[in-house]
């Protein structure tokens, strides 16, 4: 069974940091796939810009070598290829003097179809290139303008950023994404939650013991060095990534897939988190950076090593938060990511409440509680653990299986990247999987006492060594309440 595709109606894309990491990475492999399905309506074209001098032929050039360098070698067609890179055009401007605005305003034309502004760029650039567009009178009714994370480093930095984005956009056209919304497992906890009797009426304090999230990256700096240092992993992955997984483990049913329905449930959520404050951060939460160890490619580096200079920036972060909700009072989320660890791994544990009482005896072994897990990387699925009789004779012995489903063996056919989903909701207008901006900004009151309270005590993160899961202080944060991280393999 494969998923059908829907031609989007023609637009233009255009990608402000063309020429940049991201564009190459994603964006670019993401198009072309589209154009490969044939969502493509005509006439669509993607214009990339940037400071650098550079014809269409050149961008032409990078864009096939990025495509060479990040799609598998089966799913290049040569006809689409070509017809793809026909799309593209390449203007040179710098949005801080607004040279090259008038040009790209010409590239773009007169036409009345969507313009999708793509903002692969420094956040810092966000407030210069949305006044430009305005200024060169850019900016219809069908535009949108996607932003990239970090929005902000606190919440008055994302106020101001939000601010300035804002006046020129209407904030049913700003598109704030978060890449880890568009992949499939997170959108298929939707419907694991709201499609199924099985689960919804056990979703609550009454069935489930406790959540883990787990972010965990096997990778050190990479080529995030300037930006890594300043933000460290609390900035980085749990204000955006990990809380919005968390707010859609924890809302409650939206009245429908409408966007603003589904993010009103969302900020309920992140309002609803308890505050973590200075005396309570070195209970609740836990700081780690990694010292030299091993991963899969041999020996590493510490942290400070490769950066260079010293640094009391995090690399990993564990946190016990609490919601402050009758459906889920009294249940932890354990929360934790990090970089060099053992396992590159991101995936949510529910873990139901033991049984009340075992009828079978000592000689049946132990009974583990009912786990269900949603993988979202490496490969994507679901595991829902659960106990039955060990096959044979020899009495009741009991033993826990997992029942798996793996989206790659359940559904025939490559699954698309999220960034191919998110754009494609971009053109189409559907902001349900992007980030309103209350939601920024109430994510942020969330993380800024714990950054505060971190500063205030001048506590030096923890050391790990590369290749394990972290400081020892976070395997204490969960076994002291008698629980105990889910061993992801």
């Amino acid at each position: 069974m494969t998923s059908q595709i829907i031609p989007v109606d023609p637009f233009d894309f255009i990608i402000f940091g063309g020429t940049g990491d991201l564009s190459e990475r994603k964006l670019l492999p993401s198009l072309y796939y589209r154009q490969r399905d044939h969502q493509f309506s005509e006439p669509t074209r993607i214009i990339g810009t940037s400071r650098s001098k550079m014809t269409d032929e050149e961008f032409q050039a990078f864009a096939k070598q990025a495509i060479s360098d990040h799609v598998k070698a089966d799913d290049i067609d040569a006809k689409e290829l070509k017809t793809f890179l026909a799309r593209l055009s390449y203007v040179s401007a710098d949005a801080t003097t607004g040279a090259g605005f008038d040009k790209l305003k010409k590239a773009i034309g007169d036409s009345d179809r969507i313009r999708a502004f793509y903002l692969a760029v420094a956040p810092a650039l966000f407030g210069d290139i949305s006044h430009k567009l305005k200024e060169h009178k850019l900016i219809t009714p069908n535009s949108r303008i996607v932003l990239e994370k970090p929005i902000g480093r606190d919440l008055a930095s994302a106020q101001a950023l939000n601010d300035l984005v804002g006046d020129d956009f209407h904030e049913s056209q700003i598109f704030r994404i978060d890449h880890y919304l568009g992949k499939e497992t997170v959108q298929n906890l939707m419907a694991l939650r709201f499609a199924n009797a099985l689960y919804e009426p056990l979703w609550n304090s009454a069935h489930i013991d406790h959540v883990q999230i787990t972010v965990a990256e096997t990778v050190g700096l990479e080529d995030r060095v300037t930006y890594y240092d300043k933000a460290g992993a609390l900035r980085d992955m749990v204000q955006n990534h990990i809380l919005q997984l968390l707010c859609l483990v924890a809302m409650e049913a939206p009245s429908s897939m409408d966007a603003d329905a589904v993010r009103d449930e969302k900020l309920k959520v992140l309002r609803a988190l308890k505050r973590i404050n200075g005396n309570e951060a070195p209970k609740h939460t836990v700081r780690g950076q990694y010292r030299a160890g091993a991963s899969a490619s041999g020996a590493v580096k510490g942290y400070v090593e490769e950066l260079a200079h010293d640094s009391n920036t995090e690399t990993f972060v564990a946190i016990k938060a609490e919601i402050g909700t009758w459906r889920w009072a009294g249940v932890p989320f354990y929360l934790r990511t990090g970089k060099r660890l053992a396992t590159r791994v991101s995936e949510i544990v529910i873990e139901f409440k033991p049984i009340p009482h075992s009828i079978f005896g000592d000689s049946a072994g132990p009974i583990f509680a009912n786990q269900l897990v949603i993988r979202l990387q490496p490969d994507e699925g679901v595991k829902q653990f659960i106990m039955i009789k060990d096959p044979g004779p020899g009495g009741m012995r009991l033993r826990q299986i997992s029942l798996d489903m793996s989206f790659a063996q359940s559904f025939d056919g490559r699954a698309p990247d999220a960034y191919e989903r998110l754009i494609m909701d971009v053109i189409r207008g559907n902001q349900t999987l992007f980030m309103r901006r209350d939601e920024v900004e109430a994510a942020w009151k969330w993380i800024d006492p714990i950054q505060n309270a971190w500063e205030s005590a001048r506590q030096e993160a923890q050391g790990y060594t590369a290749g394990t899961w972290g400081p020892s202080a976070s395997i204490a944060l969960i076994e002291r309440d008698g629980r105990t991280w889910h061993e992801s393999n």
